[in-house]
């Protein structure tokens, strides 16, 4: 996988968005360019994989808050809409794991770093999260860790 095969996936998926004149799904690949743009500018660099992975994950995690805030008042035209969204991002990101995976994944984690006790989430959390970028809920992921540190 070269690193500028997601980015080049992501063009590929606007440009087929634009000949199927499907709104939506373009409006939600052009939010996806405008952070890498804004990315590139801001920092001087050239998005690759694994930052384009770390982006795309921000962005369903803005989302999901997002669509939870507005199903609490009632707004589900708008939920729903993020909802759609975090579909079209979620098809650019790997696989999700099951939880089962991540928890062997946190499992062997812990035993590398021989932690224990709560003072070793971070460094546990540190472990997985280059793991797991884009591929689970560290939202999730951190509550499981803090489950298995507590014993």
């Amino acid at each position: 996988m070269s690193d500028q095969s997601l980015t080049a996936s992501i063009k590929a998926a606007m440009k087929a968005a634009m000949k199927a004149r499907d709104k939506e799904r373009l409006g939600t690949i052009r939010l996806i360019q405008a952070e890498f743009k804004r990315i590139e500018v801001d920092e001087r660099v050239e998005i690759d994989n694994a930052r384009a992975l770390a982006v795309l994950d921000k962005m369903v995690k803005q989302r999901r808050d997002s669509a939870q805030q507005y199903a609490d008042a009632g707004r589900t035209e708008l939920a729903d809409k993020e909802n759609a969204e975090i579909a079209v991002l979620q098809e650019f990101l790997p696989a999700q794991l099951t939880e089962d995976e991540i928890i062997a994944m946190i499992d062997e984690a812990i035993a590398a770093s021989d932690a224990e006790g709560m003072q070793a989430m971070g460094a546990v959390m540190g472990q997985l999260k280059p793991k797991l970028a884009g591929r689970a809920d560290m939202g999730k992921v951190s509550g499981l860790v803090k489950g298995r540190l507590a014993g």
